[in-house]
């Protein structure tokens, strides 16, 4: 897949999820650009009156996805700064989207690691994620 079809997807992914946040009675933005940005941002910032999300999204094609180790250092810097949960979001084409904590990623090398199997026996539905 070229390289701007990719980052078409993950932008339409992302504002799919926006969209479901705000369907639940949440508010949610997007940080355009995220990953070029200089100083840390997470894709997404969602909130409620009880919680604030820091969310890195990833839409994928392939049944594993790798996160550098900087950009979750990234989020988690961000996230604790700005006093929100951190999270990772993944959606494999055809599977709705796993909310995973950084601690339920796998460390291989020097890159975070999260598959479908990961996924499916740590991650949390959208649901679940907003205690619905």
């Amino acid at each position: 897949m070229a390289a701007q079809n990719k980052k078409a997807k993950g932008s339409n992914a992302e504002r799919d999820l926006i969209h479901s946040f705000f369907a639940k009675g949440w508010v949610a933005i997007r940080s355009a650009g995220s990953g070029s940005q200089q100083n840390p941002s997470p894709d997404i910032l969602a909130g409620n009156n009880l919680r604030r999300l820091a969310i890195e999204c990833k839409a994928v094609c392939d049944t594993k996805k790798y996160f550098t180790k900087k950009e979750v250092d990234e989020l988690v810097y961000f996230a604790n700064k700005f006093g929100a949960e951190a999270w990772v979001a993944v959606r494999f084409d055809r599977i709705d989207w796993f909310f995973l904590n950084i601690e339920d990623l796998e460390l291989k090398d020097k890159s975070y690691f999260v598959d479908v199997i990961i996924a499916k026996r740590k991650g949390l539905s959208f649901e679940q994620l907003i205690g619905q």
